[in-house]
């Protein structure tokens, strides 16, 4: 049994046969030839050793030439691991008498060379785990055993390891059969955590390397309440693993007998609790959780998730599902959020050093009028169906709000010279993520109807920390003291004001965090549709007084640690029952 530690990024608890994916996006399935089949699997061993010898001689050669024989060397060295006897001895072995196929057998061989490697303690002997690995690829290409991944094409329950995954790879999972997931590098911030909370998939992130000690097949626990992940659990673990599974669904039987009473507190301060959604199909989960509305609708994943740009039709479709299925329920649709090294369907930008200082949000959209024009155009004539809102993102000057808002209008009046049915009278909002837009709230209030406080951004934005990067994600957290007095600050202008004002981050989906917003003077949340049950029972199971002296204690504090640690301690005095064990 192996037990390691990453970042939880979507609640629950996950048991199956593990999947694995490689760092290049590969899986070596396993597979058992027949026994007179398994000479001629040899001979094909053999045919790709021979291929594989040639080319790193060839390599060698070359590169002694141009850059000495020192350096052509660690091409000798590789040549060395390949005709190794005792490699071949094992792999005869697997071969021949468990009867592998030679692609699964060069998989399993070589990966366990490089994780015995890896463990050893001089460093020079474990940098080698990666030449044991380079031959291995090399070894498969020759074989043709590498295929890409499979994940559309799965036909069992799986848990899904992988060095990472992107937001449109999370998004394509097909949840009839991938139970969870786990990837070596992302942080708790990034769009694959926020797509897996969309899917309800238990996920862990930032675990660092361990896919070389994983093998195809192996049971694995993916624990996303407390970032747990457990490779070959004793029957003890396994058994306690269940039992969790099972307090969850009795858990989740109570809390939907809250669907249809209101996000109220025990003291009738009413709270509009809304959802997050990635994909039209999710309002039916919105609905049957009793969500007030749709708080948050991404965008983004109309571009992640197919292969060609979304047309204004497209844009409209989606748009449209959503609206009428809510039922006249408020829908806030925000514009295109992503950075211009997300969008492959074609060059926005040049390569950017670092692109989240970079072209992405609403600075991408106003550089690139024919990608924003189509997208406002769905959003006025989806208007049509019912109570729409649109939201720009990364707002940052008062020329980016003027701007946006100027071309919603000119795009009005595109549709109403073309007869095209539509909506100008929406109401508009911006998201408040970075600290220069809180400086100058009180200028931007002054322009808008609502404001939304995206805690993701504006955690990233203000402690310096990219939320997808592994090595500094420890330093990410929404609570940290000064990302909460940024939010008291909006809080204090917006009521000045009377402007409505959201948080629809992922902190809100915290209960305990919740709490302390409703203290700082927040009343209405967004959250993902899988929060909001435990939410609403935060949220009825406390009075605003209770809240304030919450927020009041929190905000002496100096550290995230201490925030979240109260926080616990206050939620397991509260509602108790939300605490899992």
């Amino acid at each position: 049994m192996v037990e390691l530690q990453g970042i939880p990024v979507s609640p629950g608890v996950a048991i199956g046969p593990a999947l694995v994916l490689d760092s290049d996006g590969f899986r070596i399935p396993r597979t058992i030839v027949a026994a007179e089949e398994a000479a001629d699997e040899y001979v094909r061993l053999r045919d790709a050793v021979d291929a594989v010898s040639k080319r790193l001689e060839a390599h060698r050669l070359e590169t002694s030439a141009v850059a000495g024989e020192d350096t052509g060397d660690i091409f000798a060295a590789q040549l060395q691991m390949l005709h190794d006897p005792r490699l071949h001895v094992e792999l005869g072995r697997r071969i021949r008498h468990e009867q592998h196929s030679a692609g699964y057998a060069v998989n399993q061989v070589l990966h366990h060379y490089a994780a015995a490697l890896r463990r050893l303690d001089n460093p020079l002997l474990a940098d080698r785990a990666e030449d044991v690995l380079d031959i291995e690829k090399q070894l498969l290409l020759e074989l043709g055993a590498m295929t890409r991944r499979p994940l559309s094409d799965l036909t069992e329950p799986v848990v899904v390891l992988s060095h990472n995954l992107t937001p449109s790879e999370t998004a394509n999972l097909d949840r009839r059969y991938v139970r969870g997931f786990c990837t070596e590098t992302g942080g708790p911030g990034g769009h694959t955590a926020i797509v897996a909370k969309g899917l309800e998939l238990p996920a862990i992130v930032g675990i660092g390397a361990f896919l070389d000690i994983v093998n195809e097949g192996d049971r694995v626990i993916v624990d996303g309440d407390r970032g747990r992940v457990i490779i070959n659990p004793d029957e003890q673990m396994l058994e306690s693993y269940q039992q969790r599974i099972q307090l969850r669904k009795s858990l989740s039987a109570r809390l939907a007998e809250l669907r249809d009473l209101p996000a109220e507190t025990a003291d009738g301060v009413r709270i509009l609790l809304s959802a997050n959604i990635e994909f039209p199909h999710e309002t039916a989960v919105c609905l049957q959780r009793g969500a007030d509305g749709i708080g948050l609708y991404r965008t983004e994943f109309l571009y992640l998730s197919s292969e060609e740009e979304p047309s204004e039709e497209d844009h409209y479709e989606a748009y449209s599902q959503v609206v009428r299925e809510m039922g006249g329920r408020p829908v806030v649709i925000r514009t295109l959020d992503l950075g211009a090294d997300k969008m492959g369907h074609r060059p926005l930008a040049e390569q950017e050093h670092n692109p989240f200082l970079g072209l992405r949000s609403i600075r991408l959209s106003l550089r690139n009028l024919d990608l924003f024009r189509p997208q406002l155009r769905a959003v006025l004539r989806a208007a049509v169906h019912g109570d729409v809102r649109v939201m720009f993102p990364l707002i940052t000057t008062m020329a980016e709000l003027r701007q946006a808002r100027m071309l919603l209008n000119v795009v009005a009046d595109d549709l109403n010279n073309e007869g095209i049915p539509f909506r100008s009278d929406i109401p508009v909002g911006m998201m408040v993520e970075v600290p220069a837009a809180v400086v100058m709230l009180e200028h931007f209030v002054r322009e808008v109807d609502f404001l939304s406080i995206g805690t993701n951004d504006l955690a990233q934005y203000t402690l310096a920390v990219d939320r997808s990067n592994e090595y500094v994600a420890d330093l990410y957290q929404s609570s940290d003291p000064a990302v909460l007095r940024l939010i008291r600050q909006c809080v204090e202008v917006a009521d000045k004001f009377e402007i409505p004002l959201a948080v629809c981050g992922e902190m809100s989906s915290n209960p305990g965090r919740a709490l302390l917003l409703l203290g700082l003077g927040v009343r209405n949340l967004s959250v993902p549709p899988l929060a909001l049950p435990q939410v609403k029972k935060a949220i009825r199971s406390v009075s605003i007084d209770q809240c304030r002296e919450i927020a009041c204690r929190v905000m002496k504090l100096e550290a995230a640690r201490d925030v979240d640690m109260y926080l616990l301690d206050r939620l397991g005095d509260i509602v108790p029952e939300l605490i899992l064990k």
